[in-house]
């Protein structure tokens, strides 16, 4: 069995603090985690506040899940999305060497660079920090602001899906789902 990874954060990068989420984080992020704007193209659209609480104090002990509170001057402006998974494969394969990631950017902040300075620190932590082969993101195709972080993240989109996601308000939409490997990261 191998050791567990230990945190990649903190991390300064880019302008922001990227670092475990404590308790004194949960009010802040209860205030914009269910907002109308933050939520649009969410598929999870609310959490309850006892839920967003114990997820997000489960996130240090948890030896899967290295999401991140993003702050700027000191002021939680996004969190940071990064659950390590198990590859797919035969049995037998490596298990814990993929990541997911995903990013939330409080209303007010979008268009100041969060997105994509997050979406990097999530990638750089899961290849430098945690050793992770592959990376993966998925976002809905009429998401344009999310589909250019990922993109100017130097994530490569690798399948487009149609009609894929219920959306309450527009309907069937198409995802799109982007990757990078450990090689793309480093110049392979």
């Amino acid at each position: 069995m191998s050791p567990l990874p230990t945190s990649p954060w903190p991390v300064c990068r880019d302008g922001l603090l990227f670092r475990e989420p404590t308790e004194a984080d949960v009010p802040v992020l209860l205030t914009f985690r269910n907002a109308p704007e933050v939520n649009h193209f969410m598929v999870r659209t609310s959490v309850e506040p006892d839920d967003l609480r114990r997820e997000v104090l489960a996130i240090p002990d948890s030896p899967t899940d290295f999401s991140c509170v993003v702050e700027r001057d000191g002021e939680v402006v996004g969190l940071g999305f990064l659950d390590v998974v198990d590859g797919a494969g035969q049995p037998g394969h490596p298990t814990g060497t993929d990541g997911l990631i995903g990013y939330i950017v409080r209303p007010g902040h979008d268009g100041a660079g969060v997105a994509t300075a997050t979406a990097r620190a999530l990638l750089a932590a899961a290849f430098d920090g945690l050793g992770l082969r592959r990376v993966t993101a998925a976002a809905n195709l009429d998401n344009h602001a999310s589909v250019r972080v990922l993109e100017k993240a130097g994530m490569r989109r690798e399948r487009h899906e149609v009609q894929a996601l219920w959306h309450r308000e527009l309907g069937w939409l198409d995802e799109v789902g982007y990757a990078l490997v450990a090689e793309e990261w480093h110049g392979g």
